[in-house]
């Protein structure tokens, strides 16, 4: 088993192993005093893997109890939170109990709000299943649900007492999903990474499982160095975004609809890198992107597309600060006032 420790305002550990799920009540055993574990979950990942995570925890010693929601982006919101606060006030929940998130981002996103919020903080364990989750959103302690106006708006920085990733997991994924987890892969390699970014170019989405472990113990590496130097995301930890600031852009103007968080994210890093890049390099990027099946623009026009970038989290006031590559393994933070960037961008003057 690998483990990659991360010493932030709470240090904790990533534990990376082939199948680590069923070990997973020995493992949270040892990082917290809880005797009651509220497992939080989405009905597709349950009906998975469910029951060897409540059966592993109820061998070690915790009263499980469960609250299964809707999967999708959709069900990150205030409606599904507020049903969680309410299955923990139901169940009698305290302070010295635990949540442990069992699924993909957007299971980890909310349930790790709900731990940071609900009687104002309380311990919870990561067990992300899906690719994206793995190497991205289970890591580093940014938690958060949508809001209408835009994505991750309400959130909380919650780290969890541990991260247990088990890359069998992956195997029960469809392709759209394992495409979606390279996305957020690939702009490792863009942003820190050239040696990974050329083991990606070499691998297909047919062949990528050979070297998954490797890719995922990188990438998490990588976010683990970041995240000790900028834990609340108020300097180096934003080139964690790029592509996100059109990618999510894309995701609000199909209403999270036809593009994945990483399909996007795909999409917004060669949208950017068509502006900011050297035809090589672009082209280098759109070829690695399209090998895993993701898309490297979108038909959405840029006009409509911009002033959605305006909803980002990563506005700071009048100004937009969004991360470009100018070379493979290098990122940068630009700050832009927002009507510039949207002349620079081909869209209209916000």
């Amino acid at each position: 088993m690998r483990t990659i420790t991360v010493h932030a305002s709470q240090t904790y550990p990533i534990w990376i192993e082939r199948g680590l799920l069923a070990q997973c009540g020995a493992l949270l055993r040892k990082q917290t005093k809880a005797q009651t574990a509220a497992v939080i979950t989405d009905d597709h990942v349950d009906a998975i893997y469910g029951d060897t995570v409540v059966q592993s925890l109820e061998q070690n010693g915790f009263h499980v109890l469960k609250f299964v929601f809707p999967h999708g982006e959709a069900s990150k919101c205030s409606t599904t939170l507020n049903q969680i606060y309410d299955f923990l006030c139901e169940n009698n929940i305290t302070r010295t109990d635990c949540l442990v998130a069992l699924g993909g981002g957007v299971v980890g996103d909310i349930t790790g709000f709900a731990a940071a919020t609900y009687l104002r903080g309380l311990d919870y364990m990561q067990i992300p299943t899906s690719l994206l989750a793995q190497v991205d959103s289970s890591v580093g302690g940014k938690t958060a649900i949508d809001l209408p106006g835009g994505k991750n708006l309400v959130g909380a920085f919650k780290q969890p007492v541990a991260v247990l990733c088990d890359p069998d997991t992956l195997q029960t994924l469809p392709k759209e999903f394992l495409a979606d987890g390279m996305g957020e892969v690939i702009k490792y390699g863009m942003i820190r990474d050239a040696e990974l970014f050329a083991l990606l170019e070499q691998h297909t989405l047919e062949n990528v499982a050979e070297v998954m472990e490797e890719i995922i113990a990188t990438c998490i590496d990588i976010k683990r160095d970041v995240v000790e130097h900028d834990e609340f995301d108020t300097g180096e930890r934003m080139i964690l975004n790029f592509g996100h600031t059109l990618g999510h852009a894309v995701e609000s103007y199909y209403h999270y609809e036809t593009y994945t968080h990483g399909a996007a994210v795909a999409a917004g890093m060669c949208m950017m890198a068509e502006k900011t890049c050297a035809a090589e390099i672009y082209q280098r990027l759109c070829n690695c992107v399209a090998s895993y099946g993701l898309p490297t623009s979108v038909e959405a026009p840029m006009d409509q597309l911009v002033p959605l970038c305006g909803n980002d989290k990563k506005r700071a006031s009048a100004s937009l600060r969004f991360i470009v590559c100018e070379t493979i393994g290098a990122a940068q933070i630009r700050t832009m006032p927002f009507g510039e960037f949207a002349v620079w961008m081909g869209g209209t003057r916000a």
